[in-house]
């Protein structure tokens, strides 16, 4: 199983920018990934083609499982 922390961050025009970044640290909690995404936000780490990011949108952990149903060729 695969397991990617995605953070969403507002842009300046208000679009929605998110970043995936693969295996986090178990037991992350709201407060560190908060404080990560602001700081982020306070040293315009990223910016996009609709601005710097600018505002914390949402943080989810997707966990991802694949299960072939035949090997591929």
């Amino acid at each position: 199983m695969s397991i990617t922390l995605q953070l969403s961050f507002l842009t300046e025009l208000g679009n929605t920018v998110t970043l995936s970044i693969p295996d986090p640290k178990p037991g992350l909690t709201e407060a560190e990934v908060q404080q990560v995404m602001q700081t982020i936000i306070d040293k315009n780490v990223f910016t996009s083609t609709t601005g710097p990011l600018v505002a914390i949108k949402a943080a989810r952990v997707v966990a991802r499982e694949v299960t072939p149903l035949f090997p591929a060729e």
